[in-house]
């Protein structure tokens, strides 16, 4: 199953762009009416105590996945491919992040999120991020879709 990032052409973004090789390169994939994305931390990216991730990773990992998660939505709402043009782009309006439990750094997290709500213009992304069996934290993205011409710098109006 290819991944919803390596689907995107044109994407450098730090979290999950495929074109960004010193990026963190998440990946995305729909399981039903769930998006999932299966990330393993860097040791680069503790948290002070060397055993956990740092928090701002997690936030990332979660603002990414949720925003590719609205795109992909928007292509299947409208019976196209990933990528397919005219290409779709949501950026993020709004992040909220809780931390529920440490996350340590030699385990995979998972990603879990939901299409809470979507409209023409802005979707509501829930996310749980899962460390083995304990939930280490939740978050909550509102993804606004803006025209493809943003990427060249347009100003999304």
């Amino acid at each position: 199953m290819t991944a919803i990032q390596d689907q995107t052409p044109h994407h450098h973004c730090y979290g999950c762009g495929t074109e960004n090789e010193a990026g963190l390169q998440i990946k995305s994939h729909w399981q039903g009416d769930e998006c999932v994305c299966h990330y393993l931390p860097r040791p680069e990216q503790s948290a002070g105590p060397l055993q956990y991730v740092y928090g701002g990773t997690i936030a990332s990992i979660i603002d990414c996945h949720c925003v590719n998660t609205a795109m992909s939505n928007y292509y299947r709402r409208e019976g196209r491919e990933v990528g397919e043009a005219p290409e779709i782009w949501c950026v993020t309006g709004k992040l909220t992040v809780s931390y529920l439990a440490p996350t340590p750094i030699e385990q995979e997290i998972v990603l879990r999120a939901t299409i809470e709500e979507c409209g023409e213009k802005k979707t509501l992304v829930k996310c749980r991020a899962w460390s083995g069996d304990t939930q280490t934290a939740e978050g909550e993205v509102i993804a606004i879709r803006v025209p493809d011409t943003w990427k060249n710098g347009g100003s999304g109006e």
